[in-house]
């Protein structure tokens, strides 16, 4: 494949229009070239060719339309500091109002006589029907309005300085700059079979479609040339992700796996307990995985509690029995504690050593447990990141087992299978993967999934609670406390500020320990803690010390208290589904009956209130997860970014589920068929790390 057009990779300094401070808004908001500019989708589209008369608006209806502003102005409320900007806006067809709440700087933008275009839904309010916060923009009377009314309209998210108009001036411009011909991103043949559009007509009908072009279908994204586009995307990141997966399978080991009796039966001694069909299918796949001679990349996902560390601890056994030694890496030091404790008691009866490498051991402590790990005298180190420091060198590393892998970040995965000669590799994940995401973040890994839990787990019992309601939860707490248990509650931030209303932890944990429960003891756990004191916290309520921990969501993921089975989440509305289920898996460890009170403020959002409904009709976390997706959409599915997940400039993995699906499967064709062009891919294998965000690592 040719280079691209070296027009594309224009600065967008250079380009008419854009200067010193603009170009320094687009690249704060990641767009540098040419190129970056065309393919950042609009928001959404706009026909203001058959715009709305404003008589004939109905309430509950999503409208644009055009007018002149008559008069505008602050109005105060009753609420200290919060005003609303109003305006009337008129045609010839009569009058409506806008009102945008908190917005007193629009009194420097919005002045009478003014024209402009409105957009948003009709709202019944006291005082009539009125625009709630609708986006507008204001129209000029000179030879650009072609450009803006009249026509679909493509509305772009501002970036900064830059609004949504002066976007669609520059966009049109850069289109003007285009050749004629463009090379092609994606294999001709690819793009015959499935008769996509040329790149310059998709460009071309992306930021400004034809008039017949349904302006459903455009804001559905669903037209020919913005199905093109995400495609071209979609398509070459799946390349990326086969070759690289065609090129580990490639790899071989150096340390070979083989299972025979001796090894079944060592694997039969260790077992507590009979495993669930889950944990035997994604035990059979990991052995079959390490067999091979090239290195295994599987993810085991499994909710909380669905026993993926005894399936970790086979596998590693399976791994030692072969003379490997194995690296189990945990996000957090009492994550790693509890490995620890876990293995070691399992393997207490066999001829393994296990060590526990932290950095809150002494730095002699640290010095010994690497010399042995060198000598090859530990057969199975538990650790932190510390694991990955240059001061740990393996002798025989043939095994890496990660904890909650979305925890780490890509390069401190690399670093640590790079301790080993190519070992195998098993990512561990309590957050259940919706099948799109797993097509992408984890497209390169096969993928294992244990869906029930183990015999004896009893389901949290979850209900969702107004703050009204606030003193029977507490007269409820108090009945476990006083029977023994132990109980969480948590909070969504750390402190009181003067810009928000919510309850904040470290308040609350007072009134709680004085007020509340005063003949209890409670502690406060929160991430701006030093390490040394959450974990002194985190192992006094592990011990039984405390009664009750009030928390932030550092909790989340690493404490595994059985004696735990009250779970109070504050401001629960506030929260994602993934993130309200891991909570929730903090307790029902035990053989007591566990519950989960989401605690929730009025007014609801309607994604609060799905989000709260779908807690309490469900604890499966492979049906969460996908509802999750549904609602937030793949962003942030994990409550944290997820490292290494791939950045994708129009393909949404939520509405376009269906072309990654096509591209996984365009792909693996393409690759299959031995006359594909060479110098494609050469420049392709150059190009596809940078371009998402990735390195070669599973």
């Amino acid at each position: 494949m040719a280079r691209p057009d070296e027009v594309l990779q224009t600065p967008l300094q250079f380009l008419r229009g854009v200067g010193p401070r603009k170009a320094a808004d687009f690249q704060r908001a990641g767009l540098q070239t040419l190129e970056d500019l065309l393919y950042r989708f609009p928001l959404r589209y706009e026909d203001r060719s058959r715009l709305q008369p404003i008589a004939s608006l109905r309430e509950g209806q999503t409208s644009s339309i055009s007018g002149e502003l008559v008069q505008s102005g602050l109005r105060a409320t009753r609420r200290p500091g919060f005003r609303i900007f109003e305006a009337l806006v008129r045609d010839s067809s009569g009058a409506v109002r806008a009102a945008w709440f908190n917005s007193s700087y629009l009194k420097d933008q919005l002045r009478p006589r003014q024209r402009l275009v409105l957009h948003g839904t009709l709202e019944r309010s006291p005082f009539g029907l009125q625009f709630t916060n609708p986006d507008f923009e204001l129209i000029d009377d000179d030879e650009t309005d072609a450009l803006h009314i009249g026509r679909i309209v493509p509305v772009y998210e501002r970036a900064r300085s830059i609004t949504p108009k002066m976007q669609r001036r520059l966009v049109h411009e850069a289109l003007l700059k285009l050749p004629e011909t463009l090379d092609e991103p994606l294999p001709e043949s690819v793009r015959t079979r499935l008769s996509l559009p040329d790149r310059l007509t998709a460009l071309r009908q992306v930021h400004f479609p034809d008039a017949e072009t349904p302006i459903d279908q455009l804001n559905a994204f669903k037209t020919p040339a913005q199905q093109r586009l995400v495609f071209e995307e979609f398509f070459r990141f799946q390349v990326g992700l086969l070759l690289r997966r065609r090129e580990s399978d490639a790899e071989r080991k150096v340390y070979q796996t083989k299972v025979d009796d001796r090894i079944r039966e060592s694997l039969r001694a260790v077992l507590p307990f009979h495993l669930t069909g889950g944990q035997r299918q994604a035990l059979k796949d990991i052995g079959d995985d390490m067999q091979r001679p090239h290195p295994m990349n599987r993810l085991l996902q499994g909710d909380v509690g669905a026993g993926k560390t005894i399936v970790a601890v086979l596998a590693a056994v399976l791994a030692m029995e072969n003379g490997q030694q194995v690296a189990f890496m945990a996000p957090t030091e009492i994550l790693a504690e509890q490995h620890f404790a876990t293995v070691s008691r399992l393997l207490g009866a066999t001829r393994f050593r296990v060590g526990l490498l932290t950095g809150h051991r002494g730095a002699s402590e640290r010095r010994s447990l690497a010399k042995a790990v060198a000598a090859g005298e530990l057969h199975l180190v538990v650790g932190t990141h510390a694991l990955v420091q240059r001061s740990v060198r393996f002798a025989t590393l043939g095994l890496v087992i990660i904890d909650e892998q979305h925890r780490f970040g890509v390069l401190q995965r690399a670093e640590l299978r790079e301790k080993g000669l190519l070992p195998d590799m098993l990512v561990m994940t309590a957050t259940p993967i919706p099948r799109t995401l797993a097509l992408t973040t984890y497209g390169d890994l096969d993928v294992s999934s244990i869906r029930e839990l183990p015999p004896g787990r009893t389901p949290v019992r979850t209900t969702a609670r107004p703050e009204n309601r606030r003193e029977e939860i507490y007269a409820f707490m108090r009945g476990e406390l006083s029977a023994g248990r132990q109980a969480y509650v948590v909070y969504p931030i750390i402190s009181e500020s003067e810009k928000t209303d919510l309850r904040a932890a470290t308040e609350m944990a007072d009134h709680l320990a004085q007020d509340v429960f005063p003949e209890f003891r409670v502690a406060l756990l929160h991430g701006k803690m030093k390490q040394d004191a959450k974990d002194r916290v985190m192992r006094a309520f592990a011990a039984g010390e405390l009664h009750i921990l009030v928390s932030t969501t550092v909790i989340e993921v690493g404490i595994d208290v059985a004696n735990a089975t009250v779970m109070i989440v504050e401001h629960a509305e506030r929260f994602g589904l993934s993130q309200l289920h891991q909570l929730r898996g903090r307790v029902g460890r035990g053989s007591h009956v566990s519950s989960c009170i989401l605690l929730y403020q009025y007014p609801l959002t309607d994604q609060a209130r799905e989000r709260l409904k779908v807690m309490g009709e469900t604890t499966d976390g492979f049906v969460i997860a996908e509802k999750d997706l549904e609602l937030r959409g793949p962003g942030d599915v994990f409550g944290t970014r997820q490292a290494g997940a791939p950045t994708l400039r129009v393909g949404d993995l939520l509405r376009d589920h269906q072309l990654m699906e096509t591209a996984r499967h365009e792909a693996s064709v393409w690759l299959d068929d031995q006359t594909r062009d060479p110098e494609w891919l050469d420049e392709f294998r150059r190009t596809w790390g940078s371009r998402y965000g990735l390195v070669a690592v599973g």
